[in-house]
């Protein structure tokens, strides 16, 4: 499969947008979690933050992977490629 200039163009506003989706919509959550947080004790909030850091990393993975990739393809669809 060769590399095409329009799929790149694609996939590197589909990792801008991803990376703004994920600035935006981690922050939203996050900060919804924080208010349901409950932790009473030292260890359930080190247990809360860890279980956050996953979840930011989840998130993360999920729009740098997703969003580049139906970028590269809508890229090559648009310019007739695909």
């Amino acid at each position: 499969m060769e590399l095409s200039i329009p799929g790149l163009m694609g996939a590197a506003i589909g990792l801008a947008l991803g990376y703004v989706d994920f600035r935006v919509v981690g922050g939203v959550v996050e900060s919804r979690l924080r208010k349901l947080d409950r932790s009473g004790s030292p260890d359930e909030k080190a247990v809360f933050e860890r279980k956050l850091g996953v979840l930011r990393g989840v998130l993360f993975l999920g729009t740098v992977m997703f969003f580049p990739v139906i970028g590269y393809l809508l890229g090559l669809t648009v310019s007739g490629r695909g």
